[in-house]
């Protein structure tokens, strides 16, 4: 390939990593900012909450019909709309002087960000060809993405501090239009096939509409009381619903989510661990974040600072992990990374009123984040690994839609267990510092079960691909097509041998 060629390639790649990065930033940069919006607005400590979950109510519910909708209507055309949805929003939240102004401006964003997210990633999917150069572009994307996290705590502790709350929103404005401009220059529409299926609007209002109910009820579980009937009424509703999606795109002629995409294992083992594994990883830095300013006494800025260690990890490791997944087994290289998450979450449990951040948070911190930083960019490359290019936003929509709604529902589960534990540990008599520390043991214990639920899925569900070449004469017109990737001679398959 030529080096214009690669140059080009690499403007096109590090301006999606940009637009990602902005994305996953806003699910973190406004945590260490809240109680400054709060002060501000005048905001009740109920509606505090949904700066942060109206984001994630939007971004969660549309992420499928975003990622299918670029498939049929033109990738750079939903990425560019994507795009200035969300820094028009970022601007619109900044100048908010009312606490719902400030939530409509976080749904909007998070509306945006449905679009971006899958787009971006289907981009490179569809950019790169398949192997060795598409693992490395992914690799970089998904360890790149992942310091969002981290970062986020960061830069919003510096503009809380610094500037005021008002830049954590306006920070993306300039990102966002800078990528608005360069798109057109860099970024190719996709080609549409010649008759284009047509949009399945009965199957997308279905599953947007349960995801949407699902993460409400999640989001407000504490409030409403995870055992009262209005909590378990919305779940069953919701579980309803996404019984008749399924039921809905077993019928549809041209369903907006082909179900036997599923025969895939190593798509369908990404999806599972990215339901799994990010949401312990978001869960584990706001425990940290509650930890350091109730129990240490920081301040937004030391807070957001405490977490550079981790974010420069996660940096280092975008460049290290996209070489190693282009030489080693995907599936080896996931579960050492999982083991290694594990590991670093045990060492969480140092955590004690009289503990510091350098003997009890810094340890945990940096392990974690080193089993992270392959974590991500492993599944981002099994969950869209022998798709057909057309049904690269689809998967796209999926893996961004696994782990949104399972960091909702591991964040939901953590946060109770612990809120639950302090509480009883309170009414004994036990002091506030070592209750919050004991319920946060609690929850990094929950943090534990799902990453063995997750170690387990790469072991026995993800099953590495092969590409065989047919011979003509096997008669390739005989085999489901439909289930696999195909280009040229070459089938995809499971560890299939002709």
């Amino acid at each position: 390939m030529s080096k214009k060629r690669l140059a080009h390639r690499g403007f096109v790649l590090a301006l999606l990593c940009m637009a990602q990065f902005m994305v996953v930033l806003d699910f973190s940069i406004v945590n260490v900012a809240l109680p400054s919006m709060q002060k501000d607005l005048g905001m009740s400590t109920q509606n505090l909450q949904w700066v942060v979950s109206a984001y994630s109510l939007t971004f969660g519910g549309f992420l499928l019909l975003g990622g299918r909708a670029s498939d049929l209507f033109g990738r750079r055309k939903l990425f560019l709309a994507g795009l200035l949805v969300f820094s028009l929003a970022s601007l619109v939240g900044g100048l908010a002087h009312s606490g719902l102004w400030l939530i409509a401006a976080r749904a909007v964003q998070g509306l945006g960000a449905s679009v971006v997210a899958p787009t971006a990633l289907s981009l490179v999917a569809s950019t790169f060809a398949e192997g060795q150069e598409r693992n490395k572009a992914l690799g970089v994307m998904g360890a790149v993405a992942s310091t969002g996290f981290a970062v986020g705590a960061i830069l919003g502790g510096l503009l809380t501090a610094g500037p005021g709350w008002r830049w954590v929103m306006f920070v993306n404005v300039p990102v966002g239009l800078l990528a608005c401009v360069l798109t057109p220059f860099f970024i190719p529409e996709s080609q549409l096939q010649e008759q284009r299926p047509k949009l399945d609007i009965l199957g997308a209002l279905t599953v947007t509409v349960s995801i949407v109910l699902l993460v409400y009820t999640l989001a407000r579980g504490n409030e409403l009381g995870w055992l009262s009937w209005n909590t378990w009424g919305l779940l069953l509703l919701a579980v309803l619903l996404l019984l008749a999606f399924v039921w809905v795109e077993l019928r549809a002629q041209d369903p907006l989510v082909r179900l036997n995409i599923f025969r895939l294992r190593v798509l369908t083992g990404g999806n599972l661990v990215g339901f799994l594994l990010p949401g312990t990883f978001g869960a584990i830095i706001f425990i940290l974040t509650l930890f350091m300013q109730r129990v240490l006494d920081y301040s937004a800025i030391q807070t957001g600072l405490a977490f550079l260690p981790m974010a420069g990890v996660l940096l280092i490791l975008s460049n290290v992990a996209s070489h190693m997944f282009s030489h080693m087994s995907l599936k080896v290289l996931l579960v050492c990374s999982i083991v290694v998450v594990g590991c670093g979450e045990l060492l969480f449990l140092l955590l004690s009123a009289t503990a510091t951040y350098w003997n009890a948070i810094l340890p945990g911190m940096l392990v974690v984040s080193l089993g992270m930083g392959f974590v991500f960019p492993a599944i981002t490359i099994a969950a869209t690994n022998g798709v057909r290019n057309e049904e690269q936003g689809l998967a796209s929509g999926l893996l961004n839609t696994s782990q949104q709604v399972g960091s909702s529902i591991v964040l939901a589960v953590v946060t109770s267990i612990s809120t639950a534990q302090t509480a009883f540990l309170q009414s004994g008599g036990v002091g506030t510092a070592e209750a919050l520390a004991l319920g946060f043991h609690m929850a990094i214990w929950a943090c534990l079960v799902f990453v063995l639920l997750a170690l387990g899925i790469s072991i026995f569900v993800m099953r590495e691909r092969t590409i065989i070449v047919a011979p003509e004469e096997a008669g390739i017109t005989a085999w489901p097509l439909d289930a696999y990737a195909v280009h040229g001679q070459e089938i995809e398959c499971d560890n299939v041998k002709l």
